[in-house]
């Protein structure tokens, strides 16, 4: 794991998020990011720029899949396959209340 040599942004204040900040705060390596992009499970804002941003809300799904790799030793397929299971499994959550509160 690569670590943090700045502090990462304050995501309440920054919209977009550079490939360097990227890299800086997820604690993923720049090779496991590109390859979280090529799987899906991260989504810079033009894919086809010379140097990638991201809207802010992917640091979060960054961190998460740093946290996924180091606790369960998974290469970034694995890491991108339990992204979307936890993505589905957060919609299906959220249809449940929908649901919920209208049967009251």
């Amino acid at each position: 794991m690569i670590a943090p040599t700045q502090d990462p942004p304050r995501v309440d204040t920054v919209t977009e998020v550079t490939w360097t900040q990227m890299v800086t705060a997820s604690g993923l390596t720049e090779s496991e990011l590109t390859e979280l992009v090529q799987y899906g499970a991260l989504e810079p804002r033009d894919p086809r720029a010379a140097t990638w941003t991201f809207e802010a809300r992917w640091l979060f799904v960054a961190r998460k899949a740093s946290t996924l790799r180091r606790d369960f030793d998974l290469d970034p397929h694995g890491v991108s396959v339990v992204l979307s299971y936890l993505d589905r499994i957060e919609a299906l959550e959220a249809e449940l209340r929908k649901l919920r509160a209208q049967i009251g």
